[in-house]
């Protein structure tokens, strides 16, 4: 199987497919988990949302999914803590009745029980939101998760099992034999190299990059995403000051908005802006600032302001497109669809990082089915990915999971390693050694934005920390002062996007469009 795009989606099938041993590779245009799978809301979670919308299948298959990979990879996604605050005395039957059968719905891998709670208790769960006009609240539980380092590990976990993944490297056109797809031809993007590959199959999961590729199947294809922008801004953890998280559930325009405790930082996000266009650094809007700013300001008793915005990012879903025209992404579909062009091309586009596995599990059976290959089961349910730990490291190796001990090792035999690279976060030297020799970090932006998670957590200090990070990759690679400043000149231009007091002026687009 040849895969082409290495997110959530594209490195899951990796996964599968070298799971039950196919010969595997898979290309990627820039670094795994580039695009949207490393800008999500960082919830493993079923969809409250969806359940509302009567989705009780999607919902159904997203709490099973989340209960796996809470099960298989406890190092990266744990149980959390929502409450929803409730301001009118109809809410909490409601939402009471609602997560009841949420819990239901989750069955032998439900998270914890839901329940109705009193005034006091919820401002004792949290102290900073609103008191004026609270009746309430309902106590909920999902999955919480750091998405880019999952990324990491799977594509880890697909390589132990045979698969060959390759970043930067891009597809640039699809070899055909007698009408059918046979392979791809392939550039490596580091030294312009161009390869021919050949497979039996080819799987088109390059998010909301589907169409392209499609197109390069048949020019007349159809368009079949809709790319839809969520934004987020990450705040100080004090705004929040708790370990819960809060769910609003109807904000002013009828988006779900959520605060989540992540990496000592409080996530809000996020918007549901539908888009025409889509590229690999999608900027901010600035009314999706604006909303996200206002809303959490009606619901927090510190109001947050630009100011104290430690780092904004967008990303883009790759949404199923819809059969009629219309501005709502609501009436865009968020389960996966599996399409098989006549040429034998294999796409799958829509769903989310919960049920990533599922997805692959549905396009490796495809693939089997279409692609005449020997039947093989999935064994993916019960596949521990790589760092599977239950005990977790001290931060911030907690992520690295059973490779912890061995960064751990590294700086004991090298205590200079053991330094910070930025006082305001607790990242240190030796992991970016370890990005490098490890996980195929090969800029500047791969280490900073996602093998550690400093421009997501703090876009300043990321900018601050990059001449360190670049001095020591090209220790490790053999590069020379030149790299170092073209590496510190790009990852500098990209991270001012993720500042929001920065002098790039931001497009202006109306919620509405």
């Amino acid at each position: 199987m040849i895969i082409i795009g290495g997110g959530a989606t594209g490195l899951g099938v990796a996964m599968d497919a070298a799971k039950r041993g196919f010969k595997t590779v898979l290309l990627e245009q820039a670094d795994f988990a580039k695009g949207t799978s490393s800008r999500s809301t960082k919830l493993v979670h079923g969809g409250v949302r969806y359940l509302a919308q009567g989705d009780v299948a999607l919902v159904r298959e997203a709490l099973y999914e989340r209960g796996l990979l809470l099960a298989n990879a406890p190092h990266l996604a744990h149980n959390q803590q929502f409450v929803i605050p409730q301001y009118r005395w109809w809410d909490g039957p409601f939402y009471t009745i609602g997560l009841k059968i949420y819990d239901l719905l989750s069955g032998k891998l439900s998270l914890g029980k839901s329940m109705h709670i009193g005034k006091q208790e919820v401002l004792r769960r949290l102290p900073n939101i609103r008191e004026k006009g609270l009746k309430g609240g309902i106590v909920y539980h999902d999955g919480q998760f750091d998405d880019a380092r999952l990324a990491v590990n799977i594509a880890q976990t697909a390589a132990e099992n045979g698969a060959v993944l390759l970043n930067y490297c891009k597809v640039k056109a699809l070899q055909k034999t007698g009408g059918k797809v046979s392979g791809v031809i392939a550039e490596d993007l580091e030294t312009g190299e161009q390869y021919q590959l050949q497979g039996k199959t080819v799987i088109n999961a390059t998010g909301v990059f589907v169409d392209e590729v499609l197109q390069m199947d048949n020019p007349s294809a159809p368009n079949m995403v809709r790319p839809s922008q969520g934004v987020h801004l990450v705040l100080d953890a004090s705004f929040l000051n708790s370990s819960s998280a809060v769910m609003i559930p109807k904000t002013s325009d009828g988006r779900v908005l959520f605060a989540v405790p992540w990496h000592n930082k409080v996530l809000l996000g996020t918007t549901d802006t539908p888009l025409d266009q889509h590229s690999l650094e999608p900027v901010a809007l600035e009314e999706e600032i604006n909303f996200i700013l206002n809303t959490a300001g009606a619901y927090l008793t510190r109001a947050p302001q630009r100011k104290d915005v430690l780092s904004v990012f967008a990303g883009l879903r790759p949404l199923a497109a819809p059969q009629k025209n219309t501005g709502s992404t609501k009436e865009i579909s968020r389960s996966h669809k599996i399409l098989v062009a006549d040429s034998g091309l294999i796409t799958i586009t829509g769903g989310k990082w919960t049920t990533f596995r599922k997805m692959a599990e549905d396009v490796v059976d495809m693939a089997i089915k279409k692609g005449g290959l020997l039947p093989v089961n999935c064994t993916t349910r019960t596949l521990r990915i790589h760092g599977y730990q239950q005990k977790p490291a001290p931060a911030p190796f907690d992520v690295y999971g059973s490779d912890a001990a061995e960064i751990e090792s590294y700086i004991v035999r090298n205590p200079a390693m053991g330094a910070k690279l930025h006082p305001a976060l607790p990242y240190v030297k030796a992991q970016v050694i370890w990005a490098v020799q490890n996980e195929m970090a090969v800029t500047v932006e791969d280490v900073l934005a996602r093998r550690l998670r400093a421009l997501f957590l703090d876009a300043a200090a990321a900018i601050e920390m990059a001449p360190a990070v670049a001095a020591l990759m090209a220790t490790v690679n053999g590069k020379d002062a030149a790299w170092q400043q073209q590496q510190v000149e790009a990852f500098t231009k990209m991270a001012g996007h993720y500042l929001l007091n920065n002098e790039n002026k931001r497009r202006q687009m109306p919620l509405s469009a």
